[in-house]
């Protein structure tokens, strides 16, 4: 793996884990504007999912296996 592929690996995992916590974030504040802003216990856990997630592709980046393939097959036919 080229130093260039590690980079952009970290970038799109930085990206992908970023655009998680803003959805998060979103929903806390607008649940807020009604009122209904869910526990401390529920924010902690999304953030642990969010950080689970973000290991599962340090650890695929590192391994050189795909993460989620959504346009074209899954496993290559050989």
């Amino acid at each position: 793996m080229s130093i260039a592929g590690l980079i952009l690996g970290i970038i799109n995992i930085a990206i992908v884990v970023g655009i998680l916590i803003l959805i998060g974030a979103l929903a806390v504040w607008m649940l807020s504007l009604f009122n209904m802003a869910p526990p401390q216990q529920v924010q902690r856990a999304f953030l642990i999912i969010v950080g689970l997630i973000a290991l599962y592709m340090i650890a695929a980046l590192l391994l050189g296996a795909p993460t989620w393939r959504i346009i074209g097959p899954g496993v290559p036919i050989t």
